[in-house]
């Protein structure tokens, strides 16, 4: 291994876990969300301030890195990661904001059981990236990652059957399968973390 005198910024690391942590409590304030309708605002104003916190997180990077000359993986692959990171946060937002925009109801079965699906998506999320940095243990959580998709996407598919068998207002239609539609989106970009996470690790390992 080539020896340098300059050291690498090690802090990239630290930054990803806290986006990473944050998206997860996203997560359980989703499941807030549709399950205390009382408590629906708060928990839509808690999502907007850990997706505020990771855009500061993700700036924070992306300036890191630009006034860094070593890094402790490529370039490339930080600003993929933290991108894909960022992006699973927005979703979380954004299925929080329609939620509140469309003044849903008592939600289908199906919302609760995929949201529980991203849910655990998002803590093996967690664990991958703060298993990156010494790169053990990073692809069974990827795995678990692509299977907790696939479950995502079986569940996806039959309650959206099952919401157009049974639902007969077509404003409530369309307003269920928009939040479906972008809650299958959520695990879909929790997949893509899992994809440049075991890039990272193949390369680097």
């Amino acid at each position: 291994m080539p020896f340098s005198l300059l050291p690498r910024d090690e802090e990239f690391f630290d930054l990803f876990i806290e986006v990473a942590r944050r998206s997860r409590e996203a997560a359980e304030h989703l499941v807030g969300l549709f399950a205390e309708p009382d408590r629906a605002p708060y928990h839509a104003e808690q999502i907007k301030r850990l997706e505020h916190e990771c855009d500061q997180i993700t700036h924070e990077v992306v300036n890191r890195l630009d006034r860094t000359f070593i890094t402790p993986i490529d370039r490339e692959d930080i600003y993929r990661l933290a991108a894909n990171l960022d992006d699973v946060m927005d979703i979380i937002d954004g299925v929080a904001r329609r939620a509140q925009i469309f003044r849903v109801g008592t939600p289908p079965e199906g919302v609760g059981k995929l949201i529980g699906v991203i849910h655990r998506a998002l803590g093996a999320l967690v664990l991958g990236v703060e298993e990156l940095r010494k790169r053990a243990g990073v692809m069974e959580h990827c795995i678990e990652l692509k299977r907790l998709e696939e479950e995502a996407d079986l569940l996806y598919h039959m309650s959206l059957g099952r919401l157009f068998d049974e639902e007969k207002n077509a404003i409530e239609l369309i307003k269920w399968k928009e939040i479906y539609d972008n809650l299958e989106r959520c695990v879909d970009q929790a997949e893509d973390v899992a994809n440049v996470l075991e890039s990272i690790t193949i390369k680097h390992g």
